[in-house]
């Protein structure tokens, strides 16, 4: 295994998962994102250990990450977050995913799709009620669910939104994210009123989680709450997450460096001083953003050591100054819960959290803790 790696610790995860629990109570079930490979965790383990937590839904944003689930063994519902192809469609009946349906088009190409394995598909009904992505109208939610219901192929299982703004305290924000919890209420009653059952309501991110209890209905769906970071405002007192991922590598290589000297891609960077330089074997292709260069510290042996010099593919360089301590091959903490963060990485060059985790290449191993 190569130096560098990323350490998944799954007591974490469980940790958040329950602590979304708590929070949401005991009548919502829990939908678990595992798109973008579990934002850079490890879908098909992450899924497992989401399940095995408690979690009755897990979510995805491609058909393909859907068929990477099931041929890992994953039996439980997914849901489809985004809109497929229709060359995609009869693979989403296939697979069984449970797709969000936001047009009559795309419900027209499924019910087709599915009529032709015998099986009604469960679909949701997604209502654009303010996030202007993806979904109808709420006063088009009636008709595209008469037409649904009215498929013999497929099966009006839910309504959902997703909001747009629930990870901010600011008090336009947050009437904003009042407004379409609204906006999803009326869609929801057009919906009874044509005598129709809207099935299961979700509309709560980690946001939402959060800062919204009257968002919650029947599923909550928080994503980077469960992988341990802020949505955006902060996380309330008593709600806690850790973050899940940690990515070390290790020094493979210590110079002397003259007072003048420069080091990496563009001079950017001369010691003021002879130091020790170390150098690491990660870089861009790995993840650790090229922006950081010159504003970031990782840790080795307890202490942080800023680092130098452009990051480059695959290397980085820190400046050890006289700390002889250091040695070749000891292990350096880029992120992580004991380290700076990938949230505080995020800040620096204007990203989130989200950005970093996902970032992090497949060519890093994720070795799984706990």
């Amino acid at each position: 295994m190569r130096a560098t790696k990323a350490i998944i610790y799954l007591d974490n995860f469980r940790a958040n998962i329950e602590a979304a629990r708590r929070q949401a109570g005991s009548h919502p079930a829990l939908c678990v994102p595992v798109k973008a490979d579990a934002y850079g965790h490890g879908a098909a383990v992450m899924s497992r250990a989401a399940l095995e937590a408690g979690a009755e839904y897990l979510a995805l944003a491609t058909v393909d990450e859907g068929a990477q689930l099931r041929q890992a063994g994953i039996t439980a519902p997914l849901f489809l977050f985004s809109q497929a192809l229709p060359g995609e469609m009869g693979e989403i009946a296939q697979l069984e995913l449970i797709p969000f349906v936001g047009d009559k088009d795309a419900a027209g190409l499924l019910a087709l799709s599915a009529s032709k394995t015998g099986k009604r598909l469960p679909v949701h009904l997604k209502v654009d009620t303010g996030m202007g992505r993806m979904g109808c109208r709420p006063e088009s939610a009636a008709r595209l669910a008469a037409f649904i219901a009215g498929q013999k192929s497929l099966s009006l299982d839910g309504m959902a939104t997703h909001l747009a703004v629930s990870d901010s305290l600011k008090d336009d924000d947050i009437g904003y994210t009042k407004n379409q919890l609204a906006r999803f209420g009326e869609a929801v009653e057009a919906v009874r009123a044509a005598g129709l059952d809207p099935g299961l309501l979700h509309a709560a991110n980690s946001g939402a989680l959060c800062f919204h209890r009257d968002s919650y209905f029947d599923i909550v769906r928080p994503g980077i709450f469960l992988y341990g970071y802020s949505p955006g405002a902060g996380i309330p007192g008593g709600l806690e997450s850790t973050p899940v991922m940690e990515l070390r590598s290790s020094v493979i290589f210590i110079k002397k460096v003259r007072k003048g000297e420069d080091i990496s891609y563009g001079r950017i960077w001369t010691a003021g001083e002879d130091c020790l330089i170390g150098t690491l074997p990660v870089g861009y292709a790995d993840g650790l953003p090229r922006l950081l260069s010159g504003c970031h510290q990782v840790r080795i042996n307890g202490k942080a050591y800023p680092l130098v010099g452009r990051i480059c593919m695959d290397q980085c360089m820190v400046n050890l100054g006289q700390d002889e301590t250091v040695k070749r091959w000891d292990e350096a903490i880029i992120f992580g819960p004991k380290a700076e963060t990938a949230a505080d990485m995020a800040a620096k060059i204007g990203s989130i959290s989200y950005e970093i985790l996902c970032n992090i290449n497949r060519r890093v191993p994720r070795v799984y803790a706990g």
